[in-house]
C-alpha cells in the first residue's frame, strides 16, 4: 500500500514540476550542494533544544534525508521530496532523487565484500571482541553548539554497542550498505531493579530490531521516543549520516552512556510493580557499563563539499 502511495506522490510531484507550479532550478549547477542545504536547514532549525517534529524545517530535513516523522499534522510536498500522511504518521520517500547520496558527502559506495560477517544471529558475548576489533571511521562534517553533522563508516561486522542520546534528537540516514539496528526507549515511569549495590537494571521497551538499507524508512530519534538507545551492527560495509541536536556535551549533562541488554526474564519485577503491557519479549533490562575497551573508533578526513558557514 505504501509503495503505491509513494508512486502516486512521485506522480503528483512530477506533474507539478512539469506545470512549473514549483520554481525549481533548471540545472544542478545552480543548486548548492546537498550538504550545504542540510547545514542551512540545521542552522535555521536547531536552537540547542529538542525541536518540534511538526516544524516545516524538520520536515524538510527528513525529506532531504529520506526518513519519516511521527505524529505530524501537516502533509507537504516540496522541491526536496514529498510526504504522504497515513493516519498519524508522515511517510517521506527514501527513493526520491533529491535525497542525500554517498557522493554528496564525498564517499564512494563500498562494493567490496569480505568473509568476516557473522550475521545478526552471530551476536553473542563470545564473539563480540572479534566483531568490535574492526575500526569504525568517524567523519566530522560540522559541529557547533546546537548541532553536529557527521558520518560513520562501518566495515563488515563492526559494532557500535548499545548507547543513549540524553535529551537529544537524532536524524540518521544510511547512505549505502546493510545495517542491523536494535533500539529501545525507557519505560516510564522508571522501573528499576537492584541486584546488588553495584548493579541496577532499568526496564526498556524494544522499538526497532531489524536490518535497514538506504531504501528503508527510519524514524527520527527523540529524547523519549523513536528508539533513543540503540546499537548498530554492520552486515556489509556501510555508512550512516547522523545529525544530532543538541550535540553530546558532558558539562551539560549529555554524556554518552553504554549498556548491556538482558532478557526480561533475567530479573524479577519488584513486589508491587505493575506487570508489563504486551509480550515480555518486547522488553529488556538495560544495565549501564563502562565504555567498552574493544570499541575501535578512528577519525577520518571529510572529503565532501566544503560548507560555507
Amino acid at each position: 500500500m505504501l509503495s503505491r502511495l509513494f508512486k502516486a506522490g512521485e506522480k503528483v510531484l512530477s506533474n507539478l514540476v512539469n506545470k512549473k507550479d514549483f520554481h525549481m532550478a533548471s540545472s544542478n549547477t545552480e543548486n548548492p550542494p546537498k550538504v550545504q542545504e542540510l547545514y542551512e536547514l540545521c542552522k535555521s532549525t536547531f536552537t540547542g533544544k529538542a525541536p518540534s517534529p511538526a516544524s516545516t524545517p524538520v520536515q524538510k530535513l527528513c525529506s532531504l534525508l529520506g526518513i519519516f516523522v511521527f505524529s505530524l499534522s501537516l502533509c507537504f510536498i516540496s522541491a526536496l521530496g514529498f510526504a504522504i500522511k497515513v493516519g498519524d504518521v508522515i511517510w517521506v520517500s527514501g527513493h526520491h532523487a533529491d535525497s542525500v547520496s554517498p557522493g554528496d558527502v564525498g564517499l564512494e559506495e563500498e562494493a567490496q565484500d569480505d568473509d568476516r560477517g557473522y550475521g545478526v544471529s552471530g551476536v553473542s558475548r563470545v564473539n563480540r571482541v572479534g566483531r568490535w576489533a574492526q575500526p569504525i571511521t568517524f567523519l566530522d562534517i560540522h559541529e557547533c553548539d546546537t548541532f553536529t553533522m557527521c558520518v560513520f563508516c562501518f566495515p563488515t561486522s563492526s559494532v557500535i554497542p548499545l548507547h543513549d542520546h540524553p535529551e537529544m534528537t537524532v536524524l540518521s540516514k544510511i547512505l549505502y550498505g546493510s545495517l542491523h539496528v536494535k533500539a529501545y526507549d525507557w519505560v516510564e515511569p522508571p522501573c528499576i531493579v537492584t541486584q546488588d549495590k553495584s548493579q541496577a537494571a532499568r526496564l526498556a521497551k524494544l522499538v526497532t530490531d531489524k536490518v535497514i538499507t538506504p531504501q528503508s524508512e527510519l524514524p527520527v530519534l527523540y529524547p523519549k521516543t523513536g528508539g533513543n538507545l540503540h546499537c548498530f551492527t554492520a552486515l556489509t560495509p556501510c555508512a550512516v549520516l547522523d545529525i544530532l541536536t543538541p550535540p553530546y556535551n558532558e558539562s551539560a549533562g549529555r554524556s554518552c552512556s553504554y549498556y548491556m541488554d538482558y532478557p526480561f526474564s533475567t530479573f524479577a519485577l519488584e513486589e508491587g510493580v505493575k506487570s508489563v503491557e504486551g509480550k515480555e519479549d518486547e522488553y529488556a533490562w538495560l544495565v549501564q557499563i563502562d565504555t567498552p575497551d574493544e570499541l575501535h573508533m578512528r577519525p577520518g578526513s571529510y572529503t565532501g563539499p566544503n560548507i560555507q558557514v
